[in-house]
C-alpha cells in the first residue's frame, strides 16, 4: 500500500524535474522507486477487483472472471 505522503513526493518530485533546477541523481533514484512502488500497488488493487469480478452469462450461470475464459462455446 503506498501512502498519502508517498504520492505527495512522487507528484513533486514530477514537477521539480519540469524546473530549470532538474533532479539530482539522489532525486532521479527515489522517484524511480516510489513509482515502482505505485505501479506494484496499483496492480494489487486491479488484481484484487478482477478476481472479484464475476461474469453472469444469458442463460443465469456466473463464473468467477478468472473461469470464465476457460469456458467452451
Amino acid at each position: 500500500m503506498i501512502t498519502q505522503e508517498q504520492l505527495d513526493r512522487i507528484n513533486e518530485l514530477a514537477r521539480k524535474s519540469r524546473t530549470d533546477e532538474g533532479l539530482t541523481e539522489a532525486e532521479k533514484t527515489e522517484q524511480a522507486t516510489l513509482r515502482k512502488a505505485y505501479v506494484e500497488a496499483m496492480r494489487q488493487s486491479l488484481r484484487g477487483h478482477l478476481d472479484n469480478t464475476v461474469v453472469i452469462y444469458p442463460d443465469g450461470s456466473r463464473k468467477p472472471l478468472s473461469q470464465a475464459g476457460k469456458q467452451k462455446k
